[in-house]
């Protein structure tokens, strides 16, 4: 099988360098390109992997400004991209600075033909492994519903309970905390039903005052009271074969729960001021974030309306028990709003990555996209910190994530001294717990450097 040409694009205004780094790179379709013009249109039309860039370019061949100009420019046309510059003999001041901007590595002149082969195949390696990463996390939070992303466990059985539940008319209860998605899986919930051509009518139970609450789901005749000039269809007729999506259930007050369990019980309703019943064909989910049986126990809820409107419950897991979902959202988020306020190409620090994951996220999804909306408009430079997004710095211990030692010593250390808590800091009792001996447990007290008490 043909192997796909590899790109590289080289930014050299010398035309013998020209010819050099062609022939040095015979393995490459290479793309040559003189000016910081003509290296942006190429940039623009190739998107290579790899660019060797010279920071001496016209028209100041003997400065840089032009060369660091166009460095930053092609990192944020073409984030991915690994950029190598090409410097001076032992000019480590540009080197660095290259590298803090972004560049992926530097080369010093005169060119050593074989070293430079070198790097330019590890960056395109680095290039082709970082795209297949990314073409799996992208196949890894694709959802079977649409809108969702995840790539957590418990939200993935979440998404499998609703494709089962779409297609039927079931009542559903969505339960969850305020800014998981309860509204998204309601509406998800709709679209993959014999439903979905039709209505989905939204009514926040919290949102109306008590007085009109009954007006707007039921509707009202002309003269019903004063200022009902004309008959008024209430939101239950107007979703009828459709789906109706009463938000906030739990904030529904006491008289009105009569009326609705009567209508999810017969399926007709009468409008405030009419005696006509009218039979409707809607489809019920609701949604809450209270505890409704605490409601119930306190008389607040009715529990023969419970029973009804919750035929299936499916409660959607906090963030913070989604693993690995806060980042894979908040990339999701800074991508799609970085379009929306300019196409500008924000990337996270690892500091801010390590804040996202450690962060308990109280709001939730909603918190997280507010946070990184506020983030992309405020930001100053290209990379967004833990400032940027106002979580505060994150230690070292919790940037080496990825080391599986240090995360299985934290691991341990937590155990011991949860296991010594329990027990009032006996030995004995806490090696009994953890199903350790008492040398192994002594052991890991001189390793953690934990004191019994």
């Amino acid at each position: 099988m043909k192997q796909p040409v590899r790109k590289i694009l080289v930014v050299e205004d010398d035309p013998g360098l020209q010819t050099q780094l062609r022939w040095c790179f015979e393995n490459y379709e290479v793309v040559i390109a003189g000016d910081q013009d003509a290296a942006m249109a190429a940039v623009q039309q190739h998107t290579p992997p790899v660019i060797t860039l010279d920071l001496g370019l016209p028209p100041e061949a003997d400065g840089t400004g032009v060369g660091f100009a166009l460095l930053e420019e092609i990192l944020l046309k073409a984030p991915h991209s690994k950029v190598i510059v090409v410097t001076g003999n032992n000019d480590r001041e540009h080197a660095t600075r290259s590298v803090a901007l972004g560049a992926y590595d530097f080369f010093y002149k005169p060119i050593d033909a074989d070293m430079l082969e070198l790097i330019v195949n590890r960056a395109y390696r680095v290039y082709e492994l970082e795209e297949e990463n990314r073409r799996l996390s992208n196949r890894s939070t694709e959802s079977p519903l649409e809108g969702v992303i995840t790539g957590s466990e418990n939200m993935q059985q979440v998404c499998r309970t609703v494709e089962k539940v779409a297609p039927t008319d079931t009542t559903v209860l969505v339960l969850g905390e305020s800014g998981t998605g309860k509204e998204l899986l309601a509406r998800s919930l709709h679209g993959l039903s014999a439903r979905a051509d039709n209505r989905f009518v939204t009514i926040n139970c919290a949102a109306i005052p008590e007085n009109l609450l009954e007006s707007e789901l039921f509707g009202y005749e002309k003269g019903a009271f004063t200022g009902a000039a004309k008959q008024t269809l209430g939101k239950i007729e107007v979703a009828s074969g459709g789906t109706l999506f009463l938000d906030e259930i739990g904030d529904m007050p006491a008289a009105l729960q009569a009326k609705l369990l009567r209508f999810l019980q017969e399926r007709v309703i009468e409008r405030v001021g009419g005696r006509k019943e009218i039979p409707v064909d809607v489809r019920v989910l609701c949604a809450t974030h209270k505890d409704l049986h605490e409601l119930i126990r306190e008389n607040l809820f009715r529990e023969d309306l419970y029973y009804r409107i919750s035929e299936v419950s499916i409660t959607i897991p906090s963030l913070r028990e989604r693993e690995g979902d806060a980042l894979l959202l908040a990339r999701v988020f800074l991508e799609r709003i970085s379009k929306q306020q300019g196409n500008k190409e924000h990337q996270f620090s690892k500091e801010a990555m390590a804040a996202i994951e450690n962060y308990a996220w109280p709001g939730n999804v909603r918190e997280l996209e507010n946070r990184v909306k506020r983030a992309v408009i405020m930001a100053e430079h290209k990379q967004i910190n833990a400032a940027d997004l106002e979580l505060g710095g994150s230690s070292a211990e919790e940037l080496a994530t990825f080391n599986l030692r240090e995360i299985r010593d934290r691991s341990d250390r937590q155990a011991v001294t949860r296991a010594l808590n329990h027990v009032g800091g006996k030995v004995s009792q806490a090696a009994e717990l953890l199903g350790i001996s008492r040398p192994t447990m002594y052991d890991l007290l001189r390793k953690f450097g934990l004191k019994p008490k």
